[in-house]
């Protein structure tokens, strides 16, 4: 396991050498997606449109973040179910996506277009939006504000915790660490 302060803009050269268990803080942007702009996201490139965001190396969280209390940059952002994103996911991937953060297993397809791909799956702690929302410094909806909560928000993030759950190399925090702790 080896830790990684990282930038967002050195996620396209990067994400293929994470490795399953890997500890990583990021600082950068970081872009908010959850199904129903995922789906509007596939529906635009199918039309022959461009997603409201570059995609090349560019880093998905699956949240929707609450509204910012006074004083606030944000509301609580914690993580949501990376499963619903999964028939979308490999269509982003082989696009240029490079990271998605998330919580939860991801299905053989997501898992073989992180291969193909040289992409990484990262896991937020759930039950923990309100510690995410301190490393959030600016945020702003970039696409689809009719969907509220769950719109397409750019974030400004430092020092973002995650953790490496699946690599590119097949690593996987949810089978791999399932195996080791059966062992004890």
């Amino acid at each position: 396991m080896a830790h990684y302060k990282l930038h967002t803009d050195e996620l396209a050269g990067m994400a293929s050498k994470l490795r399953a268990g890997d500890i990583v803080h990021l600082t950068g942007t970081v872009y908010t997606a959850r199904d129903a702009a995922h789906k509007r996201i596939v529906e635009a490139m199918d039309a022959g449109e461009d997603p409201p965001f570059a995609l090349g190396g560019a880093a998905i969280y699956y949240a929707g973040p609450t509204p910012a209390k006074p004083g606030q940059v944000i509301g609580s952002v914690g993580p949501t179910t990376s499963g619903r994103m999964d028939p979308y996911a490999p269509r982003l991937m082989d696009a240029g996506l490079k990271c998605m953060i998330g919580k939860g297993v991801r299905s053989q397809e997501v898992a073989d277009s992180m291969a193909r791909n040289g992409s990484v799956y990262l896991v937020a702690i759930g039950g923990a939006g309100a510690v995410k929302a301190a490393s959030i410094k600016a945020v702003e909806v970039i696409a689809y504000e009719d969907l509220g909560c769950e719109s397409v928000k750019k974030l400004t993030v430092e020092d973002f915790h995650a953790i490496v759950a699946m690599d590119c190399e097949g690593g996987s925090l949810y089978r791999d660490g399932a195996a080791q702790y059966r062992k004890i």
